[in-house]
């Protein structure tokens, strides 16, 4: 059964679109965040992760385009996706810099591209409602996903220890112009879901299926991360580590993080009380990679 959609708090509703950005990786340091691999590993996930990802959110949601019947919505989908492609290219041209650096992520994506082409792509079923139904458990689980990207984005915005750390101007460039799409877009997956289905048990069921999978991911990267840096002799990552790192404001906090729980499983949830739409639009306005590079 659905839901009544939830009201967002504010209209603020803008055109999407994908932007034009340049970033030169060639100063980049495989410690971005000065003296800090931990950190700087556990964000280079985003590297690993967020190509595959976002190319299976495009291949999901160009075969939904047929299921939606309003207007704006489409358009906003359709700006959803160019955007989603600009961040899945902007990622994967990290990787090369890692190889330069001694860090080879390859055996690590090989697992995460199997992840969303195998396990969550494309099953063979027969026409109808199976189809369908596979169909709506992963616009459901964008939409779980996508909460958590809006959640990091704006975190990665307000995160002012970043710059005190003297973090990579390119690398904070990237994950801020990312992190701010993030915001722009926050609402479309979740107003997707609704606009399709809505049903809540099928909300529940797929955020925990996406969080168990974020968080497996995340863990398993940065520790193949750390071991896998030639700079460190016995580089190891760990739970205490992430909660220390989020307590010094460098990482999000633990507390952060598991208060965004009942936030989306409320019934009254929308995206729209996620984030500052006017202060992602301010950053993009003036990031230097969202520009070409300028």
């Amino acid at each position: 059964m659905s839901n009544t959609q939830p009201a967002p708090v504010a209209s603020e509703h803008i055109e999407l679109k994908a932007r034009k950005v340049s970033f030169d990786w060639r100063e980049t340091p495989l410690h971005w965040v000065p003296g800090d691999p931990f950190t700087t590993h556990t964000i280079n996930v985003l590297h690993l992760l967020l190509p595959a990802g976002e190319r299976w959110f495009i291949h999901v949601y160009k075969q939904v385009l047929p299921y939606i019947t309003d207007d704006r919505l489409r358009e906003d989908v359709i700006g959803f996706i160019g955007q989603e492609a600009v961040h899945s290219q902007a990622h994967d041209d990290v990787l090369p810099r890692l190889k330069e650096l001694g860090l080879d992520p390859t055996p690590y994506t090989a697992q995460v591209d199997w992840f969303f082409e195998k396990l969550l792509g494309d099953k063979t079923l027969p026409p109808g409602r199976p189809r369908r139904w596979w169909l709506m458990e992963r616009v459901a689980l964008i939409a779980a996903i996508e909460h958590y990207t809006a959640f990091l984005g704006n975190w990665v915005l307000n995160a002012d220890e970043l710059d005190r750390r003297g973090c990579d101007p390119a690398m904070l460039d990237l994950l801020r112009w990312h992190g701010a799409e993030e915001v722009e877009h926050r609402s479309v997956a979740f107003e997707l879901f609704m606009h399709l289905d809505g049903g809540y048990r099928r909300r529940v069921r797929t955020w925990a299926l996406a969080f168990s999978a974020l968080v497996f991911f995340w863990q398993r990267g940065a520790r193949f991360f750390m071991e896998n840096d030639p700079t460190l002799l016995d580089g190891k990552a760990s739970v205490g580590q992430f909660v220390r790192k989020g307590r010094e404001g460098v990482l999000p906090s633990t507390p952060d993080m598991l208060r965004s729980i009942p936030r989306y499983l409320s019934r009254d949830y929308h995206p729209s009380q996620e984030g500052d739409t006017e202060q992602a639009a301010a950053y993009l306005a003036g990031s230097p990679g969202a520009n070409g590079g300028r």
